[in-house]
């Protein structure tokens, strides 16, 4: 840790302009990124009254590849992106873990008490506390708290997993102070993962949150679920001139959790009917010999789901390939098999229960109509409401930018970069 008053004299300075350069990749939102951090470090000193503390940076992610696969011991691409939380962070004189979000009211854990709080389910609280048990079962002790002040880029509902990211903050913090940040990236994200789907009560599997431990541009593979293996890939979308677009089409996410919920338990009793705990384990060829009993026993959808699986985890494999290779041209071909794949198979695109509201079936429908043969859409992320992804020619970004907050509002198309780091220590 560091005096407040030091790091923010240093930044006035532009001392750390070099550091902010290779985090965020854009000089245009350097003066920006000093001022935010200037702001962050007065505001923990303001509300903690603290001297020394450090800064971490933990950016969103995106799922550029396997949707819907991570829970079935699948494939993913997935990269971490230039959207971040920031946290300044300081020791505490107690055994209190204390966080004020910007705009927030606080959050106190007591590290003294990690049990699961009912009434906590479904709130930040409960990410902070099951975090900190999951560090604990990985056998990291928590003697001491810490206070934080936490700002965020990253919009809230707009796929780029927020909640992962402050679960991985969370993490990391800890990592930071009390372990010479030695807590390794997948037992941050483990740590998380267990937050999540223990504590919040959300079902999910662990590419969101190794994605924004891990950062980069990674293929990760789930079939060791503990230990999974991670691969970097050489793969730059500005070499191509081509931009990741994220598109948030503003539906709602109320009541959707028994949706997604659906289709790792579909798929699930799909690989279980074959004597198989999940579909990975599942042989491709004798699934389609025995696909008219297993419709019987499982249901349509259910089978469908399965076929985007098989499908999608390939598929997955394919575009790192392709994307480590240079051919972009067969990635984008692969993106657009797996945003068709998603549509008719995974069906995950709007809920049966609205079909008055489609807005990602709008957006895909309107990025098509841009984009034509040039450019690739597909659902993004969790599905049923929420974000479409699409990869753009640069020649094209302003026109689809443009369209696209037309649609959904202003501020809806975010246009974004692959950041090359995970949640780190910055200052």
């Amino acid at each position: 840790m560091i005096e407040i008053v030091t790091l923010m004299e240093e930044l006035q300075r532009g001392l750390h302009d070099g550091r902010l350069k290779e985090i965020y990749m854009d000089d245009s939102v350097l003066i920006y990124q000093r001022e935010r951090y200037i702001k962050a470090l007065k505001n923990h000193q303001k509300l903690f009254g603290g001297e020394l503390a450090a800064v971490y940076s933990i950016p969103g992610r995106s799922e550029i590849g396997g949707n819907h696969t991570d829970h079935q011991c699948g494939m993913v691409l997935a990269a971490s992106v230039n959207l971040d939380i920031i946290a300044v962070a300081g020791r505490s004189c107690d055994r209190r873990i204390r966080i004020i979000s910007e705009g927030y009211d606080e959050i106190t854990v007591d590290l003294s008490d990690l049990s699961k709080k009912q009434e906590e389910e479904g709130t930040p609280a409960s990410l902070v506390r099951g975090a900190a048990a999951g560090l604990r079962s990985e056998g990291f002790q928590l003697e001491q708290g810490f206070d934080a002040y936490v700002t965020s880029d990253i919009p809230i509902g707009a796929g780029l997993s927020s909640s992962a990211a402050f679960e991985v903050m969370a993490g990391t913090i800890i990592s930071g102070l009390f372990y010479d940040g030695k807590i390794s990236p997948l037992e941050i994200a483990r740590a998380a993962q267990y937050a999540e789907n223990i504590y919040f009560g959300k079902p999910c599997g662990l590419m969101d949150q190794m994605a924004c431990s891990e950062g980069g541009l990674i293929q990760i593979d789930f079939k060791d679920p503990v230990t999974p293996e991670v691969r970097k890939v050489h793969g730059n979308f500005d070499a191509y001139h081509y931009s990741m677009c994220i598109v948030d089409t503003k539906g709602s996410h109320s009541s959707l959790t028994e949706e997604y919920a659906m289709i790792p338990a579909e798929m699930k009793y799909v690989a279980e009917y074959m004597g198989k705990k999940v579909l990975r384990e599942v042989d491709k060829r004798e699934f389609f010999r025995r696909l008219p009993e297993i419709r019987k026993a499982a249901g349509d959808r259910a089978v469908l789901r399965a076929i985007h699986f098989f499908e999608e985890d390939e598929r997955a494999e394919a575009e790192t390939e392709a994307l480590s290779e240079g051919r972009f041209a067969d990635f984008l071909k692969l993106v657009k098999e797996s945003g068709n794949s998603s549509f008719k198979y995974l069906q995950n695109i709007y809920t049966c229960k609205s079909p008055r509201e489609q807005g990602l079936s709008i957006g895909l429908a309107v990025s098509e109509d841009i984009l034509g043969s040039r450019g690739a859409s597909r659902v993004h992320g969790g599905g049923f409401a929420g974000t479409i992804q699409a990869f753009v020619p640069d020649d094209l970004v302003s026109r689809y930018k443009e369209a696209m907050n037309g649609i959904f509002g202003e501020g809806s198309c975010h246009v974004l970069k692959v950041r090359p780091y995970g949640s780190i220590w910055v200052l």
